[in-house]
């Protein structure tokens, strides 16, 4: 489905009214009265995603006519306006809809309706070879009529293929997707002006990654390290901002194997380094006037006769040693690896982590927010509020020298894991370990938010996308003049 913007109305099958909260007294169409009455009738209000569909001979050709209520028209009522009326036509048999605001619309907010109806209508249809028709896309064109909403949809057009990026790695298998393919998926950055290094398995034992490359030992897919970095000051930010994620592109758990039911969700336990390549497609994209580099760490977790045990013990780049208690518990092991190598190569002032890391968030906050840990109140503050208005919310939790003891080893540095008590946090004190002093660092535990069972207002059920709006939003709040 395309997003096109005009100043007038094209020609088009589907007429789309946007109208905001309240029941209309008349529309700018002939057949005004029928529609008022049926919307009564329908008690259509105009809330945010509310719509009412009916059909109208105007101007001597039969229109379907959907009217589509906007809310109080703020950014997040727009985009969830959008998001229904995409919902509501894309398998209709409607093809070309043009959408007109009644009583007007900023070009910020015609450019949000917009962004909202694309990004619902993203799916992925790669493997479906028998399909019923009525279940098939029709809806080829949304035409939103603005005369000034172009430069804001630019921006928006290019998170919302940052999200389609995101969203198209998270949804591939893990015998389409794995990390040489992660790397492959993301080579077209180079076109938009996207710096790309990779680090392969010699080059990474060389460094001494052990902890990396202890999860990737029982796979014979290699593991490898990706760093994108967008430089959009032309040098005049000498150290940029890194984003790092966690890439396990299928996760049985090792010998710690995970339950059958259920494992083959495990495609998406790189959710993290996802969100890292498409926000920086979103950056690169729209040209942010920022310094960022986004680094992938990308390794498949498999149970093999050469795979990790647990009671091994490994040594991370940093030279701490980790005694492996539970192979399931992997994740950190490759951001730790992944921090040190960022800190090392960049020397950032600000990391920021994201990783589909516990379960125990889950236990948590459900589906509803992200775990926020950190070392820096300010950027606590900063991505809590990027979060909040991009949609994708987050929820701090505490950090405490307290906990450390619960991932103290007796025979290493410390151990991969906790006790049954507080493993969001423990995971989090075990990262900490491995930021340097006087760095602001971040980590994001996006396990519950990378997937969905039930289509949200902006996504279909399946990958959501979730974590490009909110660096992205970061990023322009906070990097960028």
């Amino acid at each position: 489905m395309d997003i096109a913007i005009s100043p007038t109305r094209p020609d088009a099958d589907t007429l789309v009214l946007a109208l905001p909260k309240g029941a209309p007294d008349s529309l700018p169409v002939a057949a005004s009265a029928t529609l008022v009455a049926g919307a009564a009738a329908a008690r259509f209000a105009g809330e945010a995603g509310a719509t009412f569909e009916s059909f109208a001979d105007e101007g001597g050709k039969v229109l379907r006519i959907v009217l589509l209520g906007t809310g109080t028209g703020s950014d997040a009522d727009l985009e969830r306006a959008g998001g229904a009326l995409t919902a509501r036509l894309l398998t209709s048999g409607a093809a070309h809809a043009a959408v007109e605001f009644v009583g007007g619309a900023s070009g910020e907010g015609a450019a949000r309706l917009a962004l909202g109806a694309l990004l619902r209508g993203w799916r992925i249809d790669t493997y479906r070879t028998r399909q019923p028709e009525k279940a098939k896309p029709t809806l080829a064109t949304v035409t939103i009529v603005s005369a000034d909403a172009g430069a804001a949809w630019d921006r928006h057009a290019a998170v919302a293929a940052g999200v389609a990026l995101t969203r198209e790695l998270v949804s591939e298998p893990a015998n389409i997707i794995y990390p040489e393919s992660f790397v492959a998926r993301c080579q077209h950055l180079a076109e938009l002006g996207v710096k790309i290094t990779v680090l392969d398995r010699p080059a990474m034992e060389a460094l001494g990654m052990g902890a990396l490359l202890g999860v990737a030992q029982g796979s014979v897919r290699d593991a490898r390290m990706l760093a994108l970095e967008w430089d959009g000051t032309n040098g005049a930010a000498e150290k940029p901002l890194v984003f790092v994620g966690k890439g396990v592109t299928f996760d049985t758990g090792g010998i710690s194997i995970k339950p059958a039911a259920g494992m083959e969700d495990m495609k998406w336990d790189m959710g993290g380094a996802g969100a890292v390549a498409g926000a920086i497609k979103a950056l690169a994209g729209r040209k942010a006037k920022a310094h960022v580099v986004g680094i992938c760490g990308l390794v498949e977790n498999m149970p093999d006769g050469n795979a990790q045990r647990p009671g091994d013990i490994v040594t991370s780049m940093s030279g701490q040693t980790i005694e492996v208690i539970n192979t399931d518990a992997e994740g950190r092991l490759v951001l730790c690896d992944a921090l040190t190598w960022a800190q090392k190569t960049y020397a950032p002032d600000t990391v920021v982590d994201l990783a589909t890391l516990t379960g125990a968030i889950l236990v948590s906050l459900g589906d509803q927010y992200a775990g926020l840990f950190s070392n820096d109140d300010g950027l606590s503050d900063d991505l809590t509020a990027a979060g909040k208005a991009s949609g994708e919310p987050l929820w701090r939790f505490p950090l405490s020298d307290a906990y450390n003891k619960l991932i103290d080893s007796p025979i290493a540095d410390m151990k991969n894991i906790g006790g049954r008590y507080a493993g969001s946090i423990t995971a989090a004190q075990f990262i900490k370990r491995f930021i340097d002093d006087g760095v602001k660092w971040a980590h994001l535990d996006i396990a519950g938010m990378v997937w969905s069972d039930k289509p949200g207002a902006t996504f279909d059920k399946g990958a959501t996308g979730y974590g490009v709006r909110l660096l992205d939003q970061f990023v322009a709040d906070k990097f960028e003049s």
